[in-house]
């Protein structure tokens, strides 16, 4: 022992000096700094990315299930009037909490965010299950949304942190897929629910789903180390993103459909939405820890990624609604046949992801393989504004497809790029605000494209509710249409001007990371 004691080094005058006080601060922060993270197998990997998208499907799946229940629903509980919040409240909290989720994530950990994400979207299920009233209903659709609006951002969060840059575009195809069963199990779950069985039995299902989802990340997440745990939230910067982004989204969902655009009431959400992201852009300036990093948004990569994807899903998502009332009152088809004629979209824009994210490992300049699909998404849906008033059912097929096939590369680019661009500690973050955009862009493009329509005079009732339209001519939709491809070319503009960053590797990421 008084060989061992001779044998360590002389302490420092520091140390002799140092408070006792401070000396135990450092020893705390010693034993604080992060541990390295056990390796993991690849079938861990893949058993992890099932489990988050199984989560996000979770989260996908009340996006469209829920539609064709609505008339049943308004029948058993009664005020058909609230009907719209019912989509609308899970629209509000599900964008609203997306950056949240982020920056908790990576302050917290993935695996503590993802389960309180899918607790959070079961209690929404389980109170919407039960409602007795269409006011408990609309509630619980608004928790639920509050938790499932992180499982998309997380989801995707979690591959990039295992998985390199460099080879995680091709997971974009499962990302896709998911919404593609999604888009196709949600209305046929919905129908067969709310016409044979019962209407409570969309939210029920959850409960297993979500529980199964648990149980399969649960043991392999507590590999994954904790990227930023010695920083925290900015609670006030949070509350007043949620704020300004809520009354934003309120004022494109009433906007044209409840009020006029011009009125005193959509004019007023607007004024109060811009006054709180004033504040929420001082915030970002003056806290000590922003809940958005500066780095983060300051980055040209991820300004340029989002604000492309932003604009992208501004233009799909518009053109995607009121394709099916083209379908129906100038191609003639039915409503079930206008819902299935959108297979050649939806199918076109997951094998786009699926070739882009293959590719992309193979190209220097991956962000050409975006590029070529913007222009031919925009070529598409030009010879569709051309030809909107005489056109066949198999030409619409064909063109929606390639606009699909086209603009699906885009997501893989923009999401890897991003990513690519920060720290694994700003990853959440990052994925976050893309996520957050992606929705916006969304909802922005309804509203834009709505506001087309009805300056055009088609008249469309509230929230996606469209009854069958004879029109004398297709000048509407040609105007939609084209409309969408102005905005595809300001994407295809942005997309240009993103700087782009080699991808890292297994080498360059994976190793560093897991050892942090």
């Amino acid at each position: 022992m008084r060989n061992d004691r001779r044998d360590r080094p002389e302490p420092s005058w520091r140390a002799k000096h140092q408070p006792l006080k401070e000396r135990r601060m450092d020893q705390t922060v010693e034993t604080m700094a992060p541990k390295a993270a056990p390796l993991m197998s690849e079938s861990e990997k893949n058993t992890i990315i099932g489990g988050v998208l199984l989560s996000m499907l979770l989260a996908a799946l009340d996006q469209t299930i829920v539609a064709p229940a609505l008339p049943t629903i308004a029948g058993a509980l009664g005020h058909a009037e609230y009907l719209p919040w019912i989509v609308t409240g899970y629209l509000l909290t599900a964008t609203a909490v997306a950056p949240l989720y982020g920056k908790i994530s990576d302050v917290y950990g993935r695996r503590p965010v993802i389960h309180a994400g899918i607790l959070i979207f079961l209690l929404g299920s389980l109170v919407s299950a039960l409602a007795p009233n269409m006011l408990v209903l609309v509630i619980g659709r608004a928790i639920q949304g509050a938790g499932g609006g992180g499982l998309f951002a997380l989801a995707q969060t979690v591959i990039g942190d295992l998985v390199p840059p460099r080879e995680r575009a091709r997971y974009a195809a499962w990302i896709s897929g998911t919404w593609a069963v999604a888009s196709v199990a949600g209305p046929l779950l919905g129908g067969v629910f709310a016409e044979h069985l019962h209407w409570s039995l969309i939210f029920w299902i959850n409960l297993p789903i979500g529980f199964l989802a648990m149980a399969i990340v649960n043991n392999p997440l507590k590999k994954l180390p904790i990227a930023a745990k010695h920083h925290r939230i900015d609670g006030l910067g949070a509350v007043l993103l949620v704020i300004a982004t809520t009354l934003l989204l309120l004022a494109l969902s009433w906007g044209g459909s409840r009020y006029p655009w011009f009125s005193q009431e959509i004019l007023g959400l607007v004024a109060c939405s811009a006054v709180f992201w004033f504040f929420f852009a001082l915030r970002l300036l003056r806290a000590a820890e922003p809940l958005v990093s500066l780095e983060v948004l300051g980055n040209p990569i991820v300004l340029a990624g989002t604000l492309s994807m932003f604009l992208l899903q501004a233009a799909n998502i518009g053109a995607s609604v009121y394709l099916p009332v083209y379908l129906q009152s100038v191609v003639g088809l039915s409503v079930s046949e206008s819902g299935t004629a959108m297979l050649g979209l939806l199918l076109g824009t997951v094998a786009g992801a699926t070739f882009s994210g293959r590719m992309i490992p193979r190209f220097v300049h991956y962000k050409r393989i975006a590029m070529i699909g913007i222009c031919l998404a925009i070529l598409c849906i030009g010879l569709l504004s051309a030809i909107a008033g005489h056109a066949s059912l198999l030409e619409v097929e064909i063109l929606t497809t390639l606009i699909g096939l086209g603009s699906g590369t885009t997501f893989p680019v923009s999401t890897v790029s991003v990513q690519n661009a920060v720290d694994r500690a700003h990853l959440g973050v990052a994925t976050g605000v893309l996520t957050f955009l992606r929705t916006l862009g969304g909802a922005l493009g309804v509203a834009m494209l709505g506001a087309v329509a009805l300056g055009y005079g088609l008249p469309l009732a509230a929230e996606g509710s469209q009854t069958h339209i004879q029109l004398t001519s297709a000048m509407p939709f040609v105007m939609i249409f084209l409309t969408a491809g102005i905005t595809l070319v300001l994407a295809l503009i942005t997309l240009a001007l993103m700087p782009e960053k080699e991808l890292r590797g297994h080498d360059e990421n994976v190793a560093p990371v897991l050892a942090e």
